[in-house]
C-alpha cells in the first residue's frame, strides 16, 4: 500500500484494486496550504473543525464516515473509535481514531487525540502497523504526549502530522520537538511511505512524509 501526505492530517491511503481513503481533508484558508485537488472513494472525518471536515474537498466519493463502527469497503476494512479530549467527561470535545486493514497491514489515523488512549481503547485496536501521529499541539497531541501515546500503541511506523509547516500561519510547533522526543537526530523526508506485510519493520521507525500539497 501507499500512504501519501498532504499537510495537516489529511493523508491519501491507496492500494491497487483496492478502495481509495483520504483522511480528514482541510479547508485550504483554515490552515494556510493550497486547495486540495484529490479523488477518492472513501472521505473519513476524526472531527468537525474547518482544518478536518471538508468532505467537498474530494472528488469521486462514495462514502463519507464520521463516527464509530465497522466497515468493509472495496475490500478495506476499517474500524472507527470514539475518543475523547483532554478529560474523560461526557462534554469533553470528541475526536473518531480511524484503523485501517489494507490485506493485513493497519494503519491508524488518531485524528485529533488529546490524550492516551485507556487499555480498552488499545485492544480494541489490536496490532498497529502504522499510526499516524498528530505532534504539533494546538488542539491535539503536543511532542511528549505523543511519543507517550506511541509507547502504549507500539506501532512499527510512526508518520508525525498535524504540525506546522514553512509558509503557513500556524500556531501549532514544528516537527522538530517530536523528532527530538523519539530520538531522531536527522529525518530525510520521504515523497511517498510504500509499505507490505513483508517489508514492515521490526524496531520502530519514524518516516517524516513530505507535504503533497506544498504551495509552489
Amino acid at each position: 500500500m501507499e500512504i501519501t501526505w498532504y499537510g495537516h492530517s489529511c493523508f491519501r491511503l491507496t492500494q491497487r484494486r483496492m478502495t481509495t481513503v483520504v483522511t480528514d481533508p482541510y479547508d485550504a484558508a483554515a490552515v494556510g496550504l493550497p486547495p486540495l485537488k484529490l479523488k477518492a472513494d472513501v472521505v473519513t472525518i476524526s472531527n468537525d473543525m474547518p482544518g478536518h471536515n471538508a468532505r467537498k474537498a474530494v472528488k469521486g466519493v462514495r462514502h463519507v464516515l464520521t463516527g464509530p463502527g465497522e466497515y468493509e469497503i472495496g475490500g478495506v476494512f476499517i474500524t472507527a473509535i470514539h475518543t475523547n479530549g483532554k478529560n474523560k467527561s461526557a462534554n469533553a470535545p470528541r475526536n473518531t481514531l480511524f484503523l485501517f486493514d489494507y490485506d493485513g497491514v493497519t494503519v491508524a489515523h488518531l485524528g485529533n487525540m488529546r490524550r492516551v488512549p485507556t487499555q480498552a481503547e488499545v485492544e480494541a485496536l489490536g496490532t498497529v502497523h502504522i499510526a499516524l501521529v498528530p505532534v504539533g499541539g494546538g488542539s491535539a497531541l503536543t511532542a511528549a504526549k505523543a511519543a507517550e501515546v506511541i509507547s502504549v500503541l507500539e506501532p512499527s511506523i510512526v508518520v508525525p502530522m498535524h504540525y506546522r509547516l514553512p509558509g503557513t500561519t500556524s500556531k501549532l510547533e514544528s516537527v522538530t520537538r517530536f523528532l527530538k522526543e523519539m530520538g531522531v537526530e536527522q529525518a530525510s523526508p520521504l515523497p511517498v511511505l510504500k509499505v507490505t506485510r513483508s517489508s514492515i519493520p521490526d524496531e520502530l521507525q519514524v518516516v517524516v512524509l513530505e507535504n503533497a500539497n506544498a504551495p509552489s
